[in-house]
């Protein structure tokens, strides 16, 4: 296996194509977007979903905003485009990251024309996108050197190539293992309410023919006691004390770990490093619609006009985590010191080579 082959989203002849992750597993359908406005109202509905997917969808929308704008009016639309993405989803940190970049890249080229303008903003997105997809595998070769010969690894909710622009972060570290000729199982977590391990994770597995068993997620500590080699995670936004905010139930996971003494390892792109939010307690979470919870799919399962709260993340305390997987290398504890450093380029100060378990 040399990879996933799920183009999660592209930009193809002026236009950003995406995969309908809301139909999956049971459909795979590609939507073809051809206004910005449409983009950002894909980030919002969960069309796509995961930190660095999100940060490559918006940058590819910008520029589509951008090409889109007449041109005596490229400089007050760009604002408005980047604003319109900002406003889409408040935790992960990829699309802030993203819509900075975009917003440098236009910044340096100030005073040409609007076309050149237009153009260097989709080099800048495509420079984007190619470099989440190198660093995910950068990320799991690092991350495979964690591991045993034979692993069972449990992961929650879908840090795979559709949570990103390919390869995958978690299921990068799975990919690159069973690359590397390692024995790889994988036991996923269902996810409530919006199933992405259900629907996403075992059909991105499935389809790359990795053993994956599914499981629901009040079964984790079960298999915790019993078969879990470690816990590998992605992440939306990582703080600077190496406190994690992840997929809602996250957490619950980390403290099972902790108990039963398995290594809890977050996957986590550079981009996705907030060194800005000094602690989890400052990280924005999103509460979204009660109907996830009150519906699956199409279908009713508590009383109408039941009270419902339904954050999407929680943050998981840094002293629970065992190392932080980037590209540039594997962080250990004081995470403060570890992450800054990584993010400075610092990687010798880091441990590059993981010990085994």
């Amino acid at each position: 296996m040399k990879g996933s082959v799920i183009r999660t989203v592209e930009w193809r002849n002026g236009t950003v194509v995406m995969i309908d992750q809301r139909l999956l597993p049971m459909r795979e359908v590609y939507r073809v977007y051809r206004d910005y406005r449409d983009v950002a109202a894909a980030i919002k509905d969960m069309v796509v979903r995961g930190a660095p997917a999100i940060g490559v969808t918006a940058a590819f929308g910008i520029a589509l905003g951008a090409k889109q704008a007449r041109a005596s009016d490229v400089n007050r639309a760009f604002d408005r485009v980047c604003r319109t993405f900002a406003a889409t989803r408040p935790t992960a940190v990829n699309l802030f990251w993203a819509i900075e970049r975009m917003r440098r890249a236009f910044a340096g080229a100030a005073g040409r024309e609007p076309e050149i303008v237009r153009e260097l903003l989709r080099q800048e997105a495509l420079a984007i996108y190619r470099e989440d997809i190198a660093a995910n595998r950068a990320l799991g070769a690092y991350g495979a050197e964690l591991l045993p010969n034979t692993v069972t690894i449990l992961t929650h909710c879908n840090a795979g190539a559709l949570a990103t622009a390919g390869y995958g972060t978690a299921l990068g570290v799975v990919r690159a293992a069973v690359e590397s000729g390692r024995q790889v199982n994988v036991l996923a977590t269902e996810t409530r309410p919006f199933l992405q391990g259900a629907r996403l994770t075992a059909w991105e597995l499935k389809k790359d023919r990795i053993p994956v068993t599914l499981i629901t997620d009040n079964m984790a500590g079960h298999f915790m006691q019993r078969d879990i080699t470690c816990v590998i995670v992605g992440t939306d936004r990582t703080a600077a004390n190496g406190d994690v905010a992840n997929k809602i139930g996250t957490y619950t996971l980390a403290v099972l770990a902790a108990r039963h003494r398995v290594p809890f390892y977050v996957a986590a792109p550079t981009s996705s490093i907030d060194l800005s939010c000094k602690r989890g307690a400052d990280i924005p979470i999103e509460e979204r619609a009660a109907r996830e919870v009150t519906h699956i799919g199409d279908r009713q399962i508590a009383p109408t006009g039941v009270r419902v709260s339904n954050p999407a993340f929680d943050v998981t305390p840094h002293q629970l985590v065992t190392a932080i997987i980037t590209e540039r290398g594997v962080a250990r504890p004081p995470y403060a010191r570890s992450l800054a450093k990584l993010l400075r380029g610092e990687a010798r100060a880091v441990s590059r080579k993981a010990t085994a378990l």
